[in-house]
C-alpha cells in the first residue's frame, strides 16, 4: 500500500533513496535540482517554494514529483496570467498553487522520478494525494507541466494544455551539409550567408567539456549570460552563478560551452546539455553585438554538435518562429492541470478547447513554412 509525503528539500532523501530514481532528462535528475536549491535559485526568496511530493510503498521510497508551492506564474513557460488575473477580478486568490516542473526550464522530460515502471496504480495515488492536498492547503490547483509521458495524467481527468516549441531532428544527416542540402536553395544560401558573416567578423568558435571548463571559463559565461538578461528584462536572471558551478561539478559529463572568442577574450557564450539522443541548447549570451552570431552559437554549432555526436533531436528551447527558416519543426508540448474552484474549472476547460484548435491550426501552418525541399 503507498505511503506519502511532502518534503521541502532534496537534502532529506537518504543515499539509497537517492540512487535509486532516475529521471533520465539531465534536468530532472536530482544533481540539476539540488543545484537549484542549494544555490538558492529556488526558496522563500524567488517565489520558488520546494514541496516534492514523494511517495512510498511499505515505507521504501518508488516515486518523486518535483513540485513547488508558486506565489506567482515567473519562469514556468506555461503562461497562466490570464488565469490569475480572472481570480483576482472575482476577488479570490489563485495563489498559492503548487507545480510539478523544472524551474525556469520549458523542457519535456520525465516528471514522475521513480525506482520502478510507473503503473496506472501509482498515477491514481498521486493524483488523489495532490487533490487532497489542494483541499487542506487551500491551493487554487496544481499543475504538471511539459511531462514526456502523457497516457498516465490523460486518465485521470485532468485539464491537457498544448502548446508548440521547435525542435531540430536529425534525419540521418552525417555532416551540416546533408541537412543543408535537404532545404530548398532560398534557405540554404540564407544559412550559410549568417554563417559566413560570423566567419568575416575574425572570431574564434571553441567547445569547452567537462574537465575542460575551468573557473575563467565559468565566469565569463555568467557574465555574457547576466549581462544579456539584464539588458532584456532588467534582472540578471533566474539562475546565479553558484548554480552554474554547482552542474559542471555535479554533472560535467551532461553539460558544455560554445564560446565565441576575440583575441582569445570570450565575448559570447552558449550553455549546452545532453543526454543519450537529445541536445538542450539553453542560456546564452553576448557581451557585444555580432552579426548572426546568436544564430551561429545557439542552433548551427548546437546542429553541428547533434550530428557530430549522433544525436536524435535538438531542443534549442521554447518559443521563436524564427527557428523554422533555420530548420527547426514544430512539436507539440503538453501541461495537465486541476483547477479546485468548479466554475473557474469549467470556464479554464472551455477555454483550453478552443485554445487547442487554435494551435493545431498554427502547427499546420508552421509546417507548411519549413524549409525543406519536400515542403
Amino acid at each position: 500500500m503507498y505511503q506519502h509525503r511532502f518534503i521541502t528539500s532534496l537534502a532529506a532523501l537518504t543515499d539509497n533513496e537517492r540512487a535509486s530514481l532516475s529521471g533520465k532528462s539531465p534536468f530532472s535528475s536530482l544533481e540539476w535540482l539540488e543545484a537549484l536549491e542549494l544555490s538558492g535559485c529556488v526558496g522563500d526568496e524567488t517565489g520558488w517554494l520546494p514541496y516534492h511530493l514523494s511517495v512510498y510503498d511499505n515505507e521504501v521510497l518508488v516515486a518523486l514529483l518535483p513540485g513547488y508551492i508558486k506565489l506567482h506564474s515567473y519562469g514556468e513557460y506555461v503562461f497562466d496570467w490570464a488565469w490569475a488575473e480572472a481570480y483576482e477580478r472575482h476577488q479570490l486568490a489563485y495563489y498559492p498553487k503548487w507545480i510539478c516542473a523544472i524551474p525556469f526550464t520549458p523542457v519535456v522530460g520525465s516528471r514522475m522520478l521513480s525506482s520502478q515502471p510507473v503503473s496506472d496504480l501509482l498515477y491514481d495515488y498521486v493524483t488523489t494525494a495532490l487533490h487532497q492536498a489542494a483541499g487542506q492547503q487551500r491551493w487554487s490547483g496544481w499543475h504538471i507541466n511539459f511531462p514526456a509521458h502523457r497516457a498516465g495524467w490523460q486518465a485521470q481527468s485532468l485539464m491537457e494544455r498544448h502548446g508548440v516549441q521547435f525542435h531540430w531532428k536529425n534525419h540521418g544527416y552525417r555532416q551540416f551539409d546533408d541537412f543543408l542540402n535537404a532545404m530548398t536553395s532560398r534557405k540554404r544560401k540564407a544559412i550559410k550567408k549568417e554563417r559566413k558573416a560570423v566567419a568575416s567578423q575574425a572570431l574564434t568558435i571553441r567547445w569547452y567539456q567537462g574537465a575542460e571548463v575551468g573557473d575563467g571559463i565559468l565566469r565569463a559565461f555568467y557574465q555574457c549570460y547576466a549581462i544579456t538578461y539584464q539588458k532584456r528584462s532588467g534582472h540578471q536572471g533566474y539562475l546565479n552563478e553558484a548554480f552554474f558551478q554547482r552542474i559542471f561539478d555535479t554533472m560535467p559529463s551532461q553539460v558544455a560551452i560554445v564560446c565565441a572568442m576575440e583575441h582569445d577574450k570570450i565575448v559570447a557564450a552558449s550553455l549546452y546539455l545532453h543526454d543519450q539522443d537529445t541536445l538542450y541548447g539553453r542560456y546564452w549570451g553576448a557581451l557585444q553585438s555580432h552579426a548572426h552570431l546568436h544564430f551561429e552559437l545557439c542552433y548551427y554549432q548546437g546542429i553541428e554538435y547533434a550530428i557530430r555526436h549522433g544525436l536524435a533531436r535538438f531542443d534549442a528551447g521554447a518559443q521563436g518562429e524564427h527557428k523554422l527558416a533555420r530548420g527547426f519543426e514544430p512539436v507539440t508540448t503538453y501541461s495537465y492541470h486541476h483547477i479546485s474552484h468548479p466554475d473557474f474549472a469549467l470556464a479554464i476547460k472551455d477555454y483550453l478547447a478552443r485554445e487547442q484548435a487554435h494551435m493545431a491550426v498554427y502547427r499546420s501552418q508552421c509546417e507548411a513554412s519549413l524549409p525543406f525541399k519536400d515542403q
